[in-house]
């Protein structure tokens, strides 16, 4: 089911799209044959100002007819285009930061009618790598974004902080588990409370990427979530569901702890950051903690 808002812009489009309808096919006609009743009947030339006032618009019906073409572009670019986001927590730093305002393509795994999200036709599938807007498994009102790490039928184990991934396949034989490179970037940079970060590169398969890590934080493998006939430490993919992680790997509330994202929960892939704000006001001055504090023109552009 859609969110509140999706909900609600289905509904304005729909009461505001009937009115625009029947004000075209039915009382426009009326009001005009009636201006043009009474311009038979006058004697004389009568102004334009004076003709609107013989049969006028109600003004409710103006509004509406005027709303209508807005609010369904909208609801067409929102729903099947594009959608905005805004990145609310430090999950995926490095590679998203709070205070960056994102767009969704919402066509790429599939174009969904907006409120009962139904697939009306299939455009494509999660590639490992992506990152991806889902509503929340556990929670389905809440939009989680994550990194697609896993695909339908890989095994996947988090070991000591460090990725292995064994890649579906379909005939023998298969590729070994195989431990994802991690290069060592830098550690400093970011920082959680008075621990420094360590920045890693890590060469996901088709899609490498930087991932921070917690030196000071140890795994919380009796939190993970456990999946039948496995280790607490591994996961294997069922079909038509995938594996998300965020790329804080010691900060992120992912497939780890909750399990799969299944693929009706997919709302689209993160494509680009449209406009980036700093948020570091300490509250001591006369403007309030979220009016943003600067821009950051610099993270304007695509996501990797």
């Amino acid at each position: 089911m859609a969110n509140t808002f999706s909900l609600i812009l289905v509904i304005a489009t729909l009461v505001t799209g009937i009115i625009w309808a029947i004000d075209k096919f039915k009382w426009a006609p009326k009001r005009k044959a009636e201006i043009d009743a009474f311009k038979a009947k006058a004697r004389a030339d009568i102004d334009d100002e004076t003709l609107a006032s013989i049969a006028p618009q109600p003004g409710w019906v103006e509004q509406a007819c005027s709303i209508f073409p807005v609010i369904g572009l909208v609801l067409v670019l929102r729903s099947f285009i594009y959608e905005p986001f805004q990145i609310p927590s430090g999950s995926m730093m490095p590679t998203l930061l709070i205070g960056d305002f994102i767009l969704v393509e919402k066509f790429s795994y599939g174009v969904k009618d907006p409120v009962f999200r139904s697939k009306l036709i299939e455009t494509g599938t999660p590639e490992r790598g992506d990152v991806a807007v889902f509503k929340y498994p556990v929670s389905p009102n809440i939009d989680y974004i994550k990194r697609i790490i896993g695909l339908p039928g890989d095994r996947i184990i988090y070991r000591n902080k460090q990725l292995y991934i064994q890649q579906a396949c379909s005939k023998e034989p298969c590729e070994p588990l195989t431990q994802v490179p991690l290069e060592y970037v830098e550690e400093g940079h970011f920082m959680a409370g008075s621990v420094a970060l360590k920045e890693y590169h890590e060469a996901l398969p088709g899609a490498a990427h930087n991932v921070l890590v917690n030196p000071a934080r140890p795994e919380r493998i009796p939190s993970y979530y456990q999946q039948p006939g496995t280790q607490a430490i591994e996961w294997v993919v069922p079909e038509g569901h995938y594996f998300a992680m965020g790329d804080n790997r010691d900060d992120s509330l992912d497939s780890r702890f909750w399990g799969f994202v299944p693929e009706a929960n997919l709302v689209g892939k993160a494509v680009a950051i449209w406009i980036s704000f700093e948020f570091d006001r300490d509250g001591s001055g006369v403007l309030p903690k979220w009016v943003p504090s600067g821009v950051r023109f610099e993270r304007i552009g695509g996501i990797e």
